[in-house]
């Protein structure tokens, strides 16, 4: 019997599908990611939680997003992956923020002329980036672009319209993540 047990503890935890992500009450910036059975803080947009996103509106889109694929930095801590698919994240990696361009809400590389967020940073933010399907499968021009699920700032500072939570509580979640997981904001 206690072989049994040994073994029935020993199995993987579960991978979590939803992540639920919800605005803190008076405080529109931060907010609570529920995930399971477990509660974490997290950091929005300082618009906080918005219905229709608007590029440079500085809100975190409400809606439920599949979880595309992580960005990591090969030359930092690398976080245990889960079911998610992790692809390197190169020194010239850039994301496209220009409505006007071809290449709006799409990974580019630098340099590049127009609007675009250089994805490796000196601080730590997307040394784990999670790609949402906010306005990328079915793009819309001035949608919204770069909304991420990645590190934060310390003392959970508001971001420029994405989800982020503090490393060591992504160390502990990543590694739960179905490939089919989605964050269901709002």
């Amino acid at each position: 019997m206690r072989a049994i047990q040994r073994q029935e503890s020993a199995a993987p935890p579960t991978r979590l599908t939803l992540l639920r992500v919800r605005a803190a009450p008076g405080a529109r910036a931060r907010g609570w990611l529920s995930a399971g059975t477990q509660r974490i803080p997290c950091a929005l947009g300082p618009a906080g939680i918005v219905r229709r996103k608007r590029e440079g509106d500085g809100g975190t889109p409400a809606g439920r997003f599949r979880l595309l694929w992580a960005f990591y930095r090969p030359d930092r801590k690398r976080l245990g992956a889960g079911g998610l698919p992790m692809r390197v994240l190169r020194r010239d990696a850039g994301w496209c923020e220009d409505p006007r361009s071809p290449c709006y809400n799409r990974p580019v590389r630098l340099p590049f002329a127009l609007g675009v967020d250089s994805m490796w940073r000196a601080d730590d933010l997307y040394d784990l980036t999670i790609v949402l399907d906010q306005n990328f499968t079915r793009r819309r021009k001035g949608g919204g672009s770069a909304i991420f699920f990645h590190l934060a700032r310390p003392g959970l500072t508001p971001t420029a319209g994405c989800v982020a939570i503090k490393a060591a509580d992504m160390r502990k979640l990543l590694p739960r993540l179905s490939r089919r997981a989605v964050m269901a904001i709002g």
